[in-house]
Parts: structure tokens; sequence; C-alpha cells
């Protein structure tokens, strides 16, 4: 049994290893490697392979047996989802929100979560429960880096990771607040350059996104 205290510490803990976490839809589990590689090469560690696919838990188990890489499974939306990403390899869990049922099979399991929050009540409900990193989800349409700032007076024990609609035009932004430890963006692999297999070309965008802090 993980508590969601030890679940927040390993996720605080992954969260902290670079500022940009690559939010990756992949189609073919033949990328899922040299992509792993190629973000790993760019400073980009942690990687998040979202449940969207009909590959994405081949591609967590490709990605898992790379050597340097901390590899999460996104959109996590059911306990079912929880019980198959552990399965495929993975070593932590994101979903875009919170449900009791999943946040209980994640904590039976012990597959640590970055849960879901768009708001202060829902983030101060999770915060009860004892989670004290939590995904900020949809980041701009929820409020953007205005609403955040705004939360770090009340809850300043909270960190977040934004996600969604966050770039490389915004993303300084966003690392500037004391209350966010990391950003999840997809811009770091897009899936032109995934299927062009140009590797160098994300690597480049991944030691752009290292480099923003």
């Amino acid at each position: 049994m993980l508590s969601p205290q030890n679940a927040s510490r390993r996720t605080r803990e992954i969260c902290g290893m670079a500022p940009i976490i690559p939010v990756l839809v992949v189609e073919d589990p033949a990328h899922a490697a040299p992509l792993a590689k190629a973000l790993i090469a760019g400073g980009l560690p942690v990687l998040e392979v979202t449940l969207r696919t009909p590959a994405a838990l081949e591609v967590i188990a490709e990605m898992s047996g790379v050597a340097g890489g901390i590899v999460g499974a996104g959109t996590i939306v059911s306990p079912a989802d929880v019980t198959a990403s552990l399965a495929a390899g993975a070593q932590f869990g994101v979903s875009p929100g919170a449900t009791d049922m999943i946040l209980e099979a994640a904590e039976q399991q012990e597959l640590p979560m970055l849960p879901g929050a768009a708001s202060a009540s829902e983030a101060m409900a999770l915060l009860s429960r004892g989670y004290d990193m939590l995904k900020f989800f949809p980041a701009e349409a929820a409020g953007g880096v205005p609403f955040l700032k705004s939360l770090s007076s009340p809850l300043p024990q909270i960190s977040f990771c934004p996600s969604g609609g966050v770039g490389p035009a915004n993303a300084k932004d966003y690392l500037s607040l004391p209350n966010v430890l990391c950003a999840g963006g997809s811009w770091v692999a897009p899936g032109d350059l995934v299927k062009a297999q140009d590797w160098e070309g994300i690597t480049a965008l991944a030691r752009d996104a290292f480099q923003l802090p």
C-alpha cells in the first residue's frame, strides 16, 4: 500500500528531474525506444506516454527498457488503466483529474500518481487526502499563469505541473512561478518529426526545453 504522502514525495522527485515532461502520443511502437533515447539525450528523462492510442501500453513497455528514462502513463481515467500501466512498466501515473476509485487503485497497487486539479476546491480536496504535488490541467483553459499565481499564497504547500496549452512561448512564465516545479508539453516531440524519425531534431527541441528555466 502506497500512502498519498509517499506517492506525492515520489512524483515530486520525478517532477524535479527536468523542467519539462514530454507528453507523448505515440502511434507506432517501433518509434518508442528511439524517441525515448532522443528526449533523454536532450536532457528530458521523464516521459509521459498518454493512453490515447492502441499502441500506448506497448510503447510504455518499450520505453521502460531505455536506460536513463523514467516512464509514466498519462491520461489514466480508470482503475483498469492503473493496472494495465503498471503491468506495462510505468513508474508513475498522470490523470487529467482525480477520482476516489483511481486514487484508491493507485495506492493499493503502489503506482505513484500525479492527479489533476483545475480549481482551488479540487486542489484542496487532494491536499486533504495527502497529495501536494498535482497536475494543473487544462492549464491555459483553466486560467493559466494568473490562476496558478493566485493559488501560491493561500496554498503554498501545493506544487503543480501545468499541462494543456503549455508551449515554448509561455513555458517560462509557468516555470517562473514559485508553486510550479515543472510543466508538461507535447511540442518537444511533434508528430511530424516522430513520423519522419528525425531523432536529432527532437533531441534539439528537448535540449532547448531543458534550458528554459
